[in-house]
């Protein structure tokens, strides 16, 4: 599925490369085709699972320009490097922005947080606050809503939606002092079909757990 357009209809603009990964360093990475390297800026979750080797790997490119400067920032997906290019589209959200939202959401939990106007979540990347979060949500529905744009275009086991249970658990586990991160990580994955309680009873497990 293809978002729209590159937001560059230049000819000479790179759009895929395929090639042997030959350097990883700081989350950038070293491509070469044909004898060529390209750097490339990618994602952690990219960052982590290349592997530099003989083996051919493909990237989706989104071609950056800014003055007399050219940055490359390298997807595994088509789909991920259309989203990219939809969020750096949105009001002051440049690529470095861009590249964290998705350093911290992959693309599936990122059209649920927007689609539930999620702000802890989103608020989990580095740099956005409140203020910010509830900006850019209110942009990426408006965008999201007119490209008729939900997970489950993607393949999913999850049903892309927050239920008010859950956030009624987060609200709960916020008044016991607990942080937008931790909190996140113990219930985004909780069932959706089950009383509140029970939900609190099993995301204090999961803290229990992980502060061991």
């Amino acid at each position: 599925m293809l978002l729209g357009k590159s937001l560059y209809g230049d000819p000479m603009t790179i759009g895929s490369l395929r090639g042997e990964i030959t350097v990883k360093e700081d989350n950038e990475m070293i491509i070469e085709v044909n004898g060529v390297g390209y750097r490339l800026q990618v994602t952690t979750s990219t960052y982590e699972t290349a592997c530099i080797g003989p083996a051919e790997t493909q990237f989706f490119v989104h071609h950056h320009f800014r003055e007399n400067e050219q940055t490359l920032y390298g997807f595994p997906t088509r789909f991920e490097c259309s989203l990219f290019e939809l969020l750096i589209s949105a009001h002051k959200v440049g690529p470095a922005l861009g590249l964290a939202i998705l350093s911290t959401h992959d693309p599936e939990q990122l059209i649920d947080i927007v689609n539930s106007q999620d702000i802890d979540a989103l608020c989990l990347v580095p740099g956005v606050g409140k203020t910010t979060a509830s900006r850019l949500l209110i942009d990426l529905d408006a965008k999201f809503k007119k490209l008729s744009l939900s997970s489950a275009n993607l393949p999913s086991k999850r049903n892309g939606t927050i239920s008010s249970d859950i956030k009624d658990v987060r609200d709960a586990l916020s008044g016991l002092g607990y942080g937008a991160e931790e909190i996140y990580a113990v219930t985004k994955d909780l069932p959706s079909e089950t009383e509140t309680s029970e939900l609190i009873k099993l995301a204090l497990q999961k803290l229990a757990i992980n502060s061991k």
